[in-house]
């Protein structure tokens, strides 16, 4: 099965192994870029990388 476009925050925090609380978080600091489509917060694969990458610097 391949990997969907984009998660949801739920799916975004059971992959981070995270709250959904802690999401959100990053999402208003604007370290998780997101997507808005209608009223839902969508969340691809790449920026979920791309946060961690950041992190991951910060934490060097």
């Amino acid at each position: 099965m391949s990997e969907p476009a984009v998660l949801t925050v739920d799916e975004a925090a059971e992959r981070l192994r995270v709250s959904r609380w802690t999401v959100y978080n990053l999402i208003r600091s604007n370290q998780l870029r997101t997507v808005k489509i209608g009223r839902r917060r969508l969340i691809t694969a790449a920026a979920i990388t791309e946060c961690l990458d950041r992190l991951m610097e910060v934490a060097v």
